[in-house]
């Protein structure tokens, strides 16, 4: 937790470009900052104005107005320049927002009065080798994940922590997730839930088959590389982004990321715990419910 106010200035309010409401809803927010007298600029996440803007360094803070994947393409965006993020749910569950959609204006009121503090939520990086080239490098706020591909059958996987072999998995795949990721695809393979300030990486295989059948939790620091066993069937995921296909022999190396993601969150730093049971009982696919029910209680 920041022990400093954060006061924005130059907000930008980005929204899911395929969410009609949340474009609207975006001009809207906009719209109340602008009344008083911050400057605002509304737009979606795949205008390249917008995001160019933001690459500029032009704005200290991105209003990401969708659902959970909204706020994760904001992290890819804003992560690298340093730019905080503050989510407004219109979408299902909303793991990464504090504020549901008939919130945002007090909370705004909150925010220009200086009534936020930033919370630092670690990424991750992995990179793709293929004998002593690499191939390739990205950033994970979620996780980075080594799987079958298009044929239904179990990939053989090794994975080396800091050099030393962890153990060998038979599985449909290996999940290095961040705490962040915890609750996303991690939780899905039934991984632990990690509080969202730690700086450790988590292992969890995917339906392995006769292999180590549970999640591991790396020291903080610690490093895993993934080498691809046997050939014709493996890809790399990051993010839940295109996959990339992955031969025999090929090695994903997953470490702690050059920079982290900003969030701007309210109240204090307990709201994590007291908004898991809320969110874990709750399947969302159950859209009708209210977003008193699904949301984050503050």
């Amino acid at each position: 937790m920041s022990s400093t106010p954060f006061l924005p200035q130059r907000i930008v309010v980005a929204a899911h470009p395929r969410m009609a409401e949340a474009i609207a809803e975006a001009e809207a927010i906009a719209e109340h900052v602008r009344a008083r007298g911050q400057t605002a600029l509304s737009g979606t996440l795949d205008d390249a104005s917008l995001r160019k803007r933001v690459k500029n360094a032009e704005f200290d803070l991105l209003i990401a107005v969708g659902g959970d994947g909204t706020v994760l393409r904001s992290a890819h965006l804003c992560a690298p320049w340093g730019v905080p993020i503050l989510g407004v749910n219109l979408g299902r569950l909303g793991f990464l927002i504090q504020i549901q959609r008939d919130e945002w204006r007090a909370t705004f009121d909150l925010l220009l009065k200086g009534e936020a503090w930033i919370e630092n939520r670690m990424m991750i990086r992995a990179e793709h080798w293929r004998a002593d080239k690499s191939l390739g490098n990205w950033h994970a706020l979620n996780e980075a994940v080594v799987c079958r591909g298009q044929y239904v059958r179990p990939v053989h996987l090794s994975a080396n922590v800091d050099g030393r072999l962890l153990t060998t998995y038979v599985a449909d795949g290996l999940i290095a997730a961040t705490p962040t990721g915890s609750t996303a695809y991690a939780l899905a393979a039934g991984g632990p839930i990690l509080p969202p300030e730690l700086r450790n990486i988590l292992l969890v295989p995917i339906a392995p088959h006769l292999s180590v059948d549970r999640g591991v939790v790396l020291s903080e620091g610690s490093s895993v590389s993934i080498t691809v066993q046997e050939d014709g069937n493996a890809v790399l995921c990051v993010d839940g982004q295109t996959p990339i296909s992955l031969a025999e022999n090929d090695r994903v190396d997953v470490r702690a990321g050059d920079y982290g993601a900003k969030f701007i969150r309210f109240g204090d730093p307990g709201y994590f715990y007291r908004n898991l049971t809320a969110h874990m009982n709750q399947n969302p696919t159950m859209v009708a419910q209210s977003a008193t029910t699904i949301g984050l209680p503050r």
